[in-house]
């Protein structure tokens, strides 16, 4: 792409940075230049932010209809997998697999869920609810 033909549309993060990308300046040579963004690269963000919008609903309507706890609503609202989360919290993948159905989660002690809570950085009472108070 030449310096000239470097998109300047707005983007979703045109307002707090510019994205750098290469372009080929006047005599052929590879320049760094700045780009407020490129329509074509926003609209596929939206289109993936909705998408994970609706994997996060999907979530909620699962645990509310007892088929998940709400780890897996966490899962999908932090964008964590399950490796993330072992990660964080220190406990195995399958022991995170076994938590997801609610009759186990309902159980577990104050403790784990207090490793859970701090690994999504939300309180323990947000964690049983999924009510989420975000700054």
């Amino acid at each position: 792409m030449k310096k000239e033909d470097i998109p300047q549309d707005d983007g979703a993060l045109n307002k707090l940075t510019k994205e750098v990308v290469y372009a080929v300046d006047q005599s052929g040579k590879y320049t760094t230049e700045l780009s407020t963004g490129w329509e074509v690269k926003a609209n596929a963000l939206d289109l993936a932010w909705k998408d994970i919008g609706n994997r996060i609903e999907k979530a909620r309507q699962q645990v509310l209809n007892r088929e998940a706890s709400p780890l897996l609503y966490f899962m999908e609202l932090r964008l964590m997998d399950i490796g993330i989360v072992s990660a964080y919290t220190g406990f195995w993948k399958w022991t995170i697999r076994r938590h997801m159905k609610p009759g186990v989660f309902e159980k577990l002690p104050e403790n784990k869920l207090q490793r859970y809570a701090e690994a999504f950085n939300v309180s323990l009472e947000e964690l049983k609810s999924m009510n989420v108070h975000e700054d």
